[in-house]
């Protein structure tokens, strides 16, 4: 059965009505806030935005202004509905369109992030690179990626990437494509933990479907789906995500990586040493400062390609923020 007539995970997650965070939950964003400077002002820019959720936490606690494009339609809408709610207009808007040709002109955001599902339509190449043609030399680039964190073969990639509904890579890939696309200053952190110090509360990794939904909602989820892509193509969904959950919590072959840096020209200054507990996936691109060591990277552990620590679980849907959720 091909993916066509078969729902992801993304696609049965997409027909909840309530507004759930992406991978990595409320704790990643305000990481991701932190680390651009995000304040009333910054022009923030969130590709393959899905309903808005991020965006919507950018807009109320750090006052940005905010542009978000999301390919489907449905998505949009739901967005900008939510925008209507909130009476958020001056604030935020959202676009249909293509993350390979993003409908904006040169150097305008501060900020541009490419969300899980950035390159699902296209090669992760050119969609960094319209990220890095909108942005403002000097200004901040971020992903937020699921990654493989052993080889896998193409054909396993291709089961796990239909079960999922996004096409994970590896970490070294991303790193070329931002680097050739003329990214600098990058600075990388493993969000696959289960407990972290940013994530106080401990999540089991690859949440199911009948763990991330109440039974009422995952029943009117299922009818929709129903609806969309009939009842052999929810059967199958369904089973094969149970076997690809025991894959994926077994072997640990697959970890969110947050990877931040700079668009080359302009004045770059250093955003900063990353907060207490950080994990970071690989040292400053230029060489360090001889001197004492701070006590922020005392504490933070850097993990090498390849051992351990990269194998670790992840939780595929955080929770929802409370303001963002809709009363179904």
């Amino acid at each position: 059965m091909s993916s066509d007539t078969v729902p992801s995970m993304l696609d049965l997650v997409r027909l909840s009505p309530r507004r759930l965070f992406p991978p990595g939950g409320e704790s990643l964003y305000r990481q991701i806030a932190l680390l651009t400077g995000m304040a009333p002002g910054v022009e923030v820019l969130d590709v393959a935005a899905g309903k808005g959720v991020p965006l919507q936490y950018f807009v109320e606690e750090f006052g940005v202004t905010a542009s978000g494009v999301e390919l489907d339609p449905a998505m949009v809408e739901a967005a900008e509905a939510w925008s209507r709610e909130m009476r958020a207009g001056s604030l935020v808007q959202f676009q249909s369109g293509r993350s390979d040709a993003l409908p904006y002109r040169d150097a305008i955001f501060d900020v541009a992030i490419g969300e899980i599902g950035l390159a699902n339509h296209c090669e992760p190449s050119d969609a960094v690179r319209e990220l890095v043609r909108v942005t403002k030399p000097g200004g901040f680039i971020v992903l937020v990626q699921l990654v493989w964190k052993a080889p896998v073969d193409e054909e396993r990639r291709e089961v796990l990437s239909g079960y999922l509904g996004v096409r994970p890579h590896m970490l070294v890939e991303w790193r070329r494509v931002l680097r050739e696309a003329g990214v600098a200053d990058m600075h990388v952190e493993d969000w696959s933990d289960e407990q972290t110090a940013f994530r106080p509360t401990v999540a089991k990794p690859f949440p199911d479907f009948a763990e991330l939904f109440t039974l009422s909602e995952r029943l009117a989820i299922l009818r929709r789906a129903w609806g969309k892509w009939g009842w052999r193509g929810v059967r199958t969904a369904i089973a094969r995500e149970y076997e690809v959950h025991k894959l994926l919590t077994g072997e640990r072959i697959l970890g969110l990586d947050l990877l931040r840096g700079r668009k080359v020209g302009g004045t770059v200054e250093d955003a900063g040493e990353a907060p207490d507990g950080a994990r970071l996936r690989e040292e400053p691109e230029s060489p360090p400062t001889p001197g004492p060591v701070p006590a922020a990277q005392e504490r933070s552990e850097v993990a090498p390609a390849g051992e351990a620590g990269e194998t670790e679980g992840l939780p595929l849907f955080g929770s929802e923020p409370g303001a963002a959720e809709e009363k179904s």
